[in-house]
């Protein structure tokens, strides 16, 4: 007798003997006869057998296992679901509110399909760097919608007398504003400067449910020195606070001096690579300088997202290819794409178009800085760096950052800059998922994990182009089939005509400068 049989045998015989009190146990799900492809596994697991049942995994086996439903995974590959730990979800990319209002069906049609497009490229679970519990709510009400988790943003926006007078409102709608001592003399009536303390806010966004806090080094367009930026020992302070709540604090920092203050006070991971810097550097070249500040992040283990794709979608507005990409019929609804073709839908592309024409060193810094952030990413993964995975999606509100796909080709730049597949893997799951402290829960397959999983019709650990092979994306254990997520079986995906924009200009590059991105 086999060992399976004798294992089938020796089950049926105890359930025989105690037919004991309760019936049978629900068998759940069965994957069977797939190669498991783990983070944690030092190589894949051929032949293996998973249960799902509950929306978690129940069970992993090298012995053949039974359940009610049966899916065969014969010369398939079996993954976790993959992290974006850097998105931004209340906005439709590319279109302000007043658009959204002034099209309602092109804009319902697109807020129904984006959560099933990171599905569709294989993100399962999201964290949006800038919301509240208001926010995260409307976007879960969608079905299906990957696991959604939430920074809060403490940002140091307004109470300085240089820059525009503090309105109310603002701490209405952003209530995790960080307010300096020094700055309470500026403060609107009924805002007081306590509720704004590092401590608080840090209170504030652990009782709404974040699991991280998002915090800013900025200096704004052209690195303008008038603008505030935070004193160091205030974000030392909300650094102690958030640890102290369980919680990592990211820091938007995409310059040397950014970069350089989030290494001294502290923060857990520096969101962007290291876009710009004030040494009179005109290549992507890695100055001694900057290769100080990249070894420090080695020593430290400090976390690091090179959102390179923000660089590449504003190149990707010019592309005069970008809207007929059949990937991204499958991304997004025909009647949004339509629309982003039209006069109206090409007002960022008009504004970054003059700023071409008028700037003749746009495209060389834009060159630069691709060159120096895929440098400075390739520099960290030949020293172990723990770079975590996020793709800034949208960067800003542009519709060349289009959802799921934007961190599909994320993945290419990674694999560009010379980071191994499996480094990339490891960020996609298992890094991001130790990062956040969701990794009891995601970024393995193991039994108690819940089941958000991939199966794949090739190895991402041979080549990032096994990605674009995914034939069923697990959600808590709910089987899907990618074709159902594609925006081209969706009924959003309708056409719809719109007035067309003149010719779109055929200009290779466009200028990003620090401080550009308003979402970050």
């Amino acid at each position: 007798m086999s060992r399976s049989v004798s294992l089938v045998a020796t089950a049926g015989f105890c359930f025989a003997l105690c037919a004991c009190a309760t019936q049978a146990p629900h068998s759940g799900l069965v994957i069977s006869d797939v190669t498991v492809v783990s983070p944690e596994r030092a190589a894949p697991l051929e032949h293996a057998y998973v249960r799902i049942l509950d929306g978690r995994i129940a069970q992993l086996s090298e012995r053949p296992l039974r359940g009610e439903a049966q899916i065969d995974g014969t010369g398939r590959y079996l993954t976790p679901g993959l992290i974006d730990s850097h998105v931004h979800l209340g906005a439709i990319p590319g279109m302000l509110p007043n658009q959204e209002h002034s099209h309602p069906d092109v804009s319902r049609a697109a807020r129904e399909q984006i959560p099933r497009s990171y599905l569709y490229f294989g993100f399962t679970t999201l964290v949006d760097l800038n919301s509240t519990p208001a926010a995260i709510a409307r976007w879960k009400s969608h079905d299906p919608v990957p696991d959604t988790y939430f920074c809060g943003a403490a940002a140091l926006i307004d109470g300085y007398p240089m820059v525009d007078a503090p309105k109310p409102e603002r701490y209405e709608a952003y209530p995790y504003l960080l307010v300096e001592p020094q700055a309470g003399a500026f403060l609107p009536p009924g805002v007081e400067a306590a509720e704004h303390a590092p401590q608080t806010v840090v209170a504030r966004m652990k009782s709404d449910g974040a699991i991280c806090v998002k915090t800013f080094f900025e200096r704004g367009l052209g690195d303008r020195h008038d603008l505030p930026v935070p004193q160091p020992e205030t974000i030392r302070t909300l650094v102690r606070a958030a640890h102290a709540a369980g919680l990592p604090v990211l820091m938007h920092a995409n310059s040397a001096e950014a970069q350089t203050f989030g290494l001294d006070t502290g923060a857990d991971v520096l969101a962007h690579g290291l876009w710009s810097t004030t040494e009179q550097v005109a290549t992507g070249e890695l100055t001694p300088a900057m290769k100080s500040i990249l070894d420090r992040v080695v020593q430290e283990n400090t976390g690091w997202q090179p959102t390179m794709q923000v660089m590449y979608g504003l190149n990707d507005l010019f592309s005069p290819g970008f809207l007929s990409d059949p990937r991204l019929a499958r991304t997004l609804p025909r009647s949004l794409i339509e629309w982003y073709g039209s006069r109206e839908g090409q007002w960022f592309h008009d504004g970054a178009e003059s700023v071409t024409k008028t700037d003749p060193a746009a495209l060389p810094a834009l060159m630069a800085q691709r060159q120096r952030v895929s440098a400075a990413t390739g520099y960290l993964a030949q020293r172990g760096a723990r770079l975590l995975f996020g793709s800034d999606t949208p960067s800003a509100p542009i519709y060349t950052n289009p959802p799921g796909l934007n961190g599909r080709l994320e993945m290419n730049n990674w694999i560009a800059a010379g980071v191994s597949e499996k480094k990339l893997f490891h960020a996609l799951t298992i890094d991001n998922a130790r990062m956040l402290h969701l990794d009891a829960k995601i970024g393995t397959v193991e039994p108690g994990k819940t089941a958000n999983l991939l199966l794949l019709r090739d190895n991402p650990l041979r080549s990032v182009e096994a990605y674009d092979t995914i034939e069923t994306v697990f959600l808590r254990g709910r089987p899907i089939p990618r074709a159902e997520l594609s925006a081209d079986n969706a009924s959003g995906a309708s056409a719809s005509t719109f007035p067309a924009s003149g010719e779109t200009a055929d200009n290779p590059g466009f200028l990003i400068v620090e401080g550009s991105n308003p979402r970050g």
